[in-house]
């Protein structure tokens, strides 16, 4: 069976607000689309202060995506934690999980790499990962739905979520700190790219806490593919709308960001961005052939990367269900 995510973070190159509004209905109608054709899950993403308007508010987004659907799951990564208040983000977690029915959302925990957001939200840059580890208590301990002291005070969090103990909640990070925090806390450990010595120092530390936990490696490089049925048109047409989500990465970089991005292109130009591979354009029967041909197959498919035109993005949804899925099923 083919894992088949669905990445949107509605970037749009203009942010007139009527073409931005079509783009987020398009995102809500594409999400529906893609639990009645079979896809596995939705993928969101969360920034603040982007140009481009880059999914400042993926919790929302989610909710969005349960309020039209049933089935598919909703994983966002990352949700960056510290910029967030921890009890309001206990609640609103809970009301998420309680919408969807259950088992369907997934988070993974970010401190972020761009200093800029936490000037823009009033959250320090320096305590970013004490403010995660001080969340993260607080989150753990009200889904318990008892009583506990915060801030001085005997208080509770209500609702709780439905989803036991809670919603899937992974640590995610590249440094050595990160593995220690999610060891500590027992929670799952995603790096953000093959270090095999984080996840032995991450296992080493759960032995020693006495906590059980897995660890979840990523594909040496991201790869999101837009399918279409010319991919040299495609690149020709409609590849600026790739080289916009890659150079947004770049400058943020650039900038004086921190760490690394779920895309780490370093192309100048379309030519190395298509050779580099991180962003697709392939035809059906190309994409039928490497799914059938892979052990464990996986398509991530980003139908409105970079602001790509909304009918273009129906077009490769379509598709992909049409002509890939529908095949392989």
């Amino acid at each position: 069976m083919v894992m088949t995510i669905a990445r949107f973070n509605c970037i749009q190159e203009t942010l007139d607000p009527t073409e931005m509004s079509g783009r987020y209905q398009a995102f809500v109608e594409m999400s529906a689309f893609a639990e009645e054709r079979g896809f596995s899950q939705i993928h969101l993403e969360e920034h603040h202060g982007a140009e481009n308007g880059w999914s400042p508010a993926p919790l929302l987004m989610a909710g969005m995506v349960f309020a039209r659907t049933k089935h598919i799951a909703v994983d966002i990564g990352a949700l960056l934690v510290p910029q967030h208040d921890p009890v309001r983000l206990a609640e609103d977690i809970a009301v998420l999980d309680l919408v969807s029915g259950g088992g369907r959302l997934s988070i993974t925990t970010g401190l972020g790499y761009r200093p800029s957001e936490y000037h823009l939200l009033s959250r320090e840059w320096t305590r970013r990962g004490r403010l995660l580890d001080e969340a993260l208590e607080i989150m753990l301990t009200a889904w318990k739905g008892e009583p506990f002291e915060y801030k001085g005070e005997l208080v509770q969090v209500s609702p709780v979520p439905i989803t036991e103990p809670h919603p899937t909640i992974l640590i995610g990070g590249g440094s050595p700190a990160a593995a220690r925090r999610a060891a500590r806390f027992g929670l799952p450990f995603m790096p953000d790219g093959q270090f095999p010595d984080l996840q032995a120092l991450y296992e080493s530390e759960l032995e020693a806490h006495g906590r059980t936990g897995f660890c979840i490696m990523p594909p040496e490089r991201s790869e999101m593919v837009f399918v279409t049925d010319d991919p040299d048109r495609t690149w020709a047409e409609l590849g600026h709308h790739f080289m916009t989500e890659a150079g947004t990465y770049q400058a943020w970089r650039k900038a004086g960001g921190v760490g690394k991005s779920s895309v780490t292109s370093s192309s100048s130009d379309l030519d190395e961005l298509r050779a580099e591979g991180i962003y697709r354009a392939v035809t059906p029967d190309q994409l039928v052939t490497e799914l059938a041909d892979s052990p464990f197959p996986v398509a991530v498919l980003h139908p409105l990367v970079g602001g790509m035109p909304v009918d273009e993005g129906w077009r490769c949804m379509e598709l992909f269900a049409d002509e890939v899925l529908a095949r392989l099923a």
